[in-house]
């Protein structure tokens, strides 16, 4: 199951700082093309991380993303797995480089 039906927000620093924050849950990031990258934790930390860089995931800039989706849930770790699944988001797949 997709992540709720939602407008996407902008990668943007603006737009991420506009999340309230410490909120845990799911965020995929995205670009016009294609599903570049799902995770788990605080979003707006996480999301904050990502966009300076700092995220844990060089290749993600790299797609130039440029909008991204949330869901708050309990069960961060089993959501992300079920959307890695369904998404396969390119910067998840396993010896993922560029």
């Amino acid at each position: 199951m997709p992540f709720p039906q939602q407008n996407a927000r902008p990668f943007s620093r603006d737009g991420i700082e506009s999340l309230t924050p410490n909120q845990h849950g799911v965020y995929g990031i995205l670009n016009n093309r294609e599903w570049i990258y799902i995770g788990r934790g605080d979003i707006r930390e996480r999301l904050l991380a990502h966009l300076t860089g700092t995220g844990g995931q060089p290749t993600i800039l790299s797609r130039r993303p440029t909008r991204y989706v949330t869901e708050v849930t309990a069960n961060d770790a089993e959501r992300e797995r079920a959307l890695i699944a369904e998404l396969d988001p390119v910067c998840n797949r396993v010896g993922a480089t560029s």
